[in-house]
């Protein structure tokens, strides 16, 4: 199952991977640098609701996690980039401030180093226990993604099962490319809610990636096991479109533009001389 990247290979079903185990796919279970591994959750608001935040998250750690989402600097294939992944399995992948921090300072590196991001989400939204700290890490990481925008750095959007809440409603959907995996549900709210708030029956495919791209909401839906080499393909394309260099029939266009002013501007003079030489009762030569 992990030389198969934890896809069924008798029916194709994606079951859930831990960040540090995206990171190694990615990376072709190839030596990766992680980023911001100190990084903890805090609890400024002393929730409690049937047990205390703090005992919730020493729980999760205690899984060899510590936060919802892993950083860290690899290559996808021959293409260098910064990638981070959600971990459904901490506090189902929920958003909090030490997720959007991470999230904002892997925009920075990117656009230091010049090098794509990859971003996979798996999350079930921002986390309650933080309140509106938590809402505030939309607004966080929506920005970091406009500098990357601006910077020309690309973006790259992987959509995990589950993509719901404030994170599909913030950095998920902003990538330059999108692409989500085979039955991932990609929603703001899931279907189960949606319907005990509208009293309504859905379809049975709401949601699910093959819908979203249908409805043009991804550009692809792609199995993870050819994930990698789209990406290296896509990181390509994308960085020598980025590059301050433009292309070669951008270049020939330029010279060619050139020379037409040249030429445009010499044709005053030529015709000033030719009528002085007609009024002189000389030929042209």
């Amino acid at each position: 199952m992990r030389r198969n990247f934890r896809v069924c290979t008798s029916c194709g079903h994606h079951f859930k991977v831990s960040g540090k185990e995206r990171l190694d796919q990615l990376a072709n279970f190839e030596s990766w640098n992680e980023l911001w591994p100190e990084l903890r959750a805090a609890d400024p608001l002393q929730f409690t609701d049937l047990e205390p935040y703090t005992k919730r998250v020493e729980k999760a750690e205690a899984k060899g996690l510590t936060e919802a989402l892993v950083a860290g600097d690899l290559s996808v294939g021959r293409q260098p980039c910064v990638a981070a992944a959600m971990d459904f399995g901490f506090l189902g992948g929920s958003m909090g401030s030490v997720v959007g921090e991470k999230l904002l300072r892997a925009c920075d590196r990117a656009a230091e180093r010049r090098v794509p991001l990859i971003v996979i989400s798996a999350s079930g939204g921002a986390r309650m226990q933080e309140g509106v700290l938590a809402l505030m890490q939309m607004s966080k990481t929506v920005v970091g993604f406009e500098a990357l925008h601006e910077a020309a750095v690309p973006v790259i959007s992987v959509l995990a099962h589950p993509t719901t809440g404030g994170v599909w409603a913030s950095f998920a959907a902003l990538g330059d490319v999108t692409y989500a995996e085979p039955g991932a549900l990609v929603s703001f709210s899931g279907p189960r809610v949606i319907e005990q708030t509208t009293r309504e029956k859905l379809a049975p495919d709401f949601g699910l990636a093959e819908t979203q791209l249908r409805n043009g909401q991804v550009d692809d839906v792609v199995d993870r096991r050819e994930l990698n080499e789209r990406l290296e393909r896509v990181m390509r394309i994308l960085s020598r479109e980025s590059s301050p260099e433009p292309p070669l029939a951008m270049q020939w266009a330029q010279q060619g533009a050139s020379r037409a002013q040249r030429a445009a501007r010499a044709v005053p003079r030529m015709s000033r001389r030719i009528r002085e030489r007609l009024r002189r009762g000389e030929g042209p030569q």
